[in-house]
């Protein structure tokens, strides 16, 4: 059904509320990525020396669920299965404050919880990307950096929670709250109407005079610029969550810090990632998705000299340097790829198409820490992980002018 003006014209108004809304809910889904606040107590609790592996299986089982839920939602619509990954991701965590065993954090956590946040992830980012054609890499940003920043505001609530009335409790609080308020805010959640266009925008047509076209999945697949893109994010997920993921490490390791010190790096690191998703995101709209990430690349490039040269110098400095730039280049990537996938394979099925995608990051999610945790065990040093970042960001650099090469044939 064809929209009139005057629908247009409150659905351009109306989508800034939408946006608002899908920040806070990304606000409280980001909070999966304070896990090692909680997890040291609880790990204390359990007397087991670590828990990563419940974190592992939170991010890795992500593309499963941003795929059913898309696929759901591209159908019936957002809301229910962002009420059905609030529920979740409550669950989730309030139940991680009855556990007595690692297999009970898996479950709660890593299963529950983390196909929770996808459903939600996917279908908040989808929203905003759809509902604002004419600023998709602003509105991108602005939902993946309220995600991104979620880890500085929520880890800090969360010790003082684990202080004050100890880790189990500080886990039914959290998943109560954020129970609440992802399905609170999901009820006001609304249907992109297919084709819709805010009021004064024009499309651009692609060359040839012809309308952008909305791809199926299995187009998607299909198509070799698809797996260009999907190379491209993998490469920009490994070298970005092999420092992100271990921060706090590289800091003591590397520059002697102590705990307190490596926290506040670790913070340091994520607001310059939130930086890069806000920045970057309203900056592709100008110059273009695949300028700004191939900027982004380069700057990771530098970025990985830097920290080389920091752990060969021990130099604290030259470590925040690092740090900041790597934060700037991952957040760039979150930020920047939600339109990219939009603008190439359409909105109609970008739910799902974007969950496909993503398989690029979780696979970058377990590699990257991998690569990194195995080369200081083996060598003591991460000399040999920046040189490995450094290939594989080479690699992604590639991928940008093979993409170029591609799309000007496509033209």
């Amino acid at each position: 059904m064809k929209l009139t003006n005057e629908q247009i014209a409150a659905l351009t108004k109306k989508r800034w509320v939408l946006l608002v809304i899908c920040c806070l809910i990304n606000l409280c889904i980001g909070s999966m990525y304070a896990w090692s606040v909680l997890a040291a107590p609880m790990a204390q609790e359990l007397n087991v020396p670590s828990l990563s592996i419940v974190f592992s299986v939170a991010n890795a089982l992500g593309f499963i669920s941003m795929i059913i839920g898309g696929l759901i939602a591209d159908r019936k619509g957002p809301r229910w299965v962002m009420f059905v990954g609030g529920l979740m991701f409550g669950v989730g965590m309030f139940g991680c404050g009855f556990a007595q065993s690692v297999g009970h954090l898996i479950l709660s956590y890593g299963v529950i919880l983390g196909l929770g946040m996808s459903f939600v992830y996917g279908c908040t980012i989808s929203t905003c990307i759809k509902f604002f054609p004419d600023k998709r890499g602003m509105a991108g940003g602005m939902a993946t950096a309220f995600y991104g920043i979620s880890s500085v505001i929520i880890a800090p609530i969360a010790n003082v929670l684990n202080s004050s009335v100890g880790v189990r409790t500080s886990f039914k609080i959290l998943g109560a709250v954020f129970l609440v308020v992802i399905c609170l805010g999901s009820l006001f959640i609304s249907t992109c109407p297919a084709g819709f266009m805010p009021t004064g925008y024009q499309p651009p047509v692609q060359a040839g005079g012809k309308a952008p076209v909305d791809k199926t999945t299995g187009e998607m697949l299909r198509m070799p610029i698809f797996y260009i893109m999907l190379v491209m994010l993998t490469c920009g997920g490994v070298f970005g969550m092999m420092v992100i993921s271990s921060a706090s490490s590289l800091a003591v390791n590397i520059a002697g810090v102590n705990p307190a010190t490596a926290s506040l790096l670790v913070s340091v690191l994520c607001l310059f990632n939130t930086a890069g998703r806000l920045i970057a995101g309203s900056l592709s709209d100008k110059l273009g998705r695949i300028n700004t990430l191939t900027i982004a690349i380069v700057i990771a490039m530098v970025g990985l000299v830097v920290l080389y040269t920091a752990e060969v110098n021990a130099s604290l400095p030259l470590l925040v340097v690092g740090l900041i730039l790597m934060g700037i280049c991952f957040g760039t990537f979150m930020g920047v790829f939600p339109g990219f996938c939009t603008d190439q394979f359409g909105s109609r099925h970008n739910t799902v198409n974007y969950g496909i995608m993503w398989i690029g990051f979780c696979i970058a999610g377990i590699a990257g820490p991998t690569i990194l945790t195995r080369v200081y065990a083996s060598a003591g040093m991460y000399r040999t992980a920046f040189l490995i970042a450094m290939g594989i960001a080479i690699l992604g650099l590639l991928m940008t002018f093979i993409y170029r090469s591609v799309v000007k044939k496509m033209a």
